[in-house]
């Protein structure tokens, strides 16, 4: 989800009777009809309407329609609608962070090292696989350019940028875990941007710990 949608969504909820409403759907547990939840906010039907349909379009509440009757068959009448919480995930972070990723990575790396791989390997690879992953799912001309890297990049929240044919990673997604483990997070971060080159097919891509101050310790350089 990109950041305009991220943002809408979330904006959302700064409207009162929006965010009321969401409080009272999300609480319930169960799919909640536009009568009950305009009863129980204090609002005329058509206006909860007007406000949870909102919330559906904003990715922040579902639909489904069910007979509440539990009948069947001709005479059962119409299914009602009902909304619920979405399945989708709103998380905002200015700079951006990646912290799940972090998760993930760490979690494989354990599966990898309970089945007799060495930490340090296991931790390696695992943060390798990650980005290769990301590479192969990031749009990207065969082979692979620069450019197309540094879209990726971008994309995972590193705001990249050339200097002297450099890429310089001018944010660290895993910054306040990177400050109190640095040796840990910082040989992760080399290798997953060096697999999501690798995912893409960018062969002058040279993933580097490069470290330096109010940056990513990651550099990446052009092979000849």
């Amino acid at each position: 989800m990109n950041l305009r949608s991220l943002a809408s969504g979330i904006g959302s909820l700064s409207d009162d009777t929006r965010r009321e409403l969401y409080e009272y759907v999300v609480g319930r547990g169960e799919p909640v009809s536009r009568e009950e939840a305009a009863t129980a906010t204090g609002l005329r039907p058509h206006k909860a309407n007007f406000h949870l349909d909102r919330l559906v379009e904003e990715g922040l509440l579902e639909v489904e329609y069910r007979r509440l009757t539990g009948r069947t068959g001709p005479g059962a009448g119409r299914p009602s609608k009902l909304y619920r919480r979405s399945r989708q995930e709103f998380a905002l972070s200015l700079p951006p962070r990646r912290y799940d990723l972090v998760g993930d990575i760490l979690a494989a790396s354990v599966t990898r090292a309970s089945a007799g791989e060495p930490l340090d390997a296991a931790l390696q690879d695992s943060a390798r696989d990650h980005g290769i992953e990301a590479g192969q799912a990031a749009p990207h001309d065969d082979p692979a350019s620069i450019e197309d890297l540094t879209s990726a990049l971008a994309g995972q929240g590193y705001e990249p940028g050339e200097e002297d044919g450099v890429l310089e990673l001018h944010n660290c997604p895993f910054d306040a875990l990177a400050d109190r483990h640095r040796a840990l997070v910082c040989g992760l971060n080399e290798s997953y941007v060096q697999g999501v080159a690798d995912g893409m097919g960018c062969a002058r891509a040279d993933a580097r710990l490069e470290p330096g101050d109010g940056r990513c310790c990651v550099r990446v350089h052009r092979r000849e």
